[in-house]
């Protein structure tokens, strides 16, 4: 067990693959259900303008002629998915795939065991709570509301993706979420595994602790934040 952190934040926002949840559940799991529904969910751009403009973003993206047909796009954006390629396009259209799956029960989210009590400790102590993570809004909050240990998604006051704040690997999208949750920087403590995404923040003036957790992508990883191996290792003060 690594030192507890102790530290004043008036606002956690939280990183989601490898900080609250397994990566492996994200990238095997739901990577392996969205695979075959990516045609089905383009074949919609005619009837919605969400999949129409992320159809466009993807082949642009890839390279693909404009008149490309769905299943060239799809198997495009399946070899992103192969090498985990943080897309935009491609993060909407899973959003809608694995929220539409949340709903009818044929998937469930993924949370480790230490982050469920503390997210609501904390949010019962009047700590305001966000998610900044690569996957969509969309999906961001069926990951949340269909829990495990139950719906979370009511603890959280804001969402940010790399659509609405930038890349997370930038410290321009950390200075965007500041002014959208209109908190000082110093007021603002950012949870994450990515080495380059702590670089990032700190940059933008965050407090940032990093999740260090056994078998996961990021572990034993050079950090230039303090870091723990589980939520139940940072304390939070007023």
């Amino acid at each position: 067990m690594t030192t507890p952190v102790t530290i004043t934040a008036d606002v956690v926002v939280v990183d989601l693959e490898g900080t609250t949840s397994a990566a492996g559940f994200i990238l095997g799991d739901l990577y392996d259900y969205a695979r075959p529904r990516l045609e089905e969910v383009l074949s919609r751009a005619d009837e919605n303008p969400t999949v129409k403009a992320a159809r466009a973003q993807a082949i642009a993206e890839t390279g693909l002629e404009d008149n490309s047909t769905n299943a060239a796009v799809a198997d495009a954006l399946r070899q992103l998915m192969a090498s985990d390629v943080k897309s935009t396009p491609l993060k909407t259209l899973q959003g809608i795939i694995w929220a539409e799956g949340f709903a009818q029960g044929a998937i469930t989210s993924h949370f480790f065991d230490d982050v469920p009590p503390r997210l609501r400790s904390w949010s019962a102590a009047g700590t305001r709570l966000a998610v900044y993570s690569s996957g969509s809004v969309a999906s961001q909050q069926p990951w949340f509301r269909h829990a495990p240990q139950g719906d979370l998604s009511p603890l959280v006051e804001n969402w940010f993706d790399t659509v609405n704040a930038g890349p997370k690997k930038s410290a321009a999208s950390y200075e965007k979420i500041a002014a959208a949750l209109q908190t000082p920087p110093e007021r603002l403590l950012f949870l994450t595994d990515h080495p380059e995404e702590v670089t990032a923040a700190l940059a933008a003036g965050w407090q940032v602790i990093a999740l260090d957790r056994d078998g996961e992508p990021w572990a034993g990883a050079d950090f230039a934040a303090p870091a723990v191996s589980s939520f139940d290792e940072i304390e939070l003060t007023a």
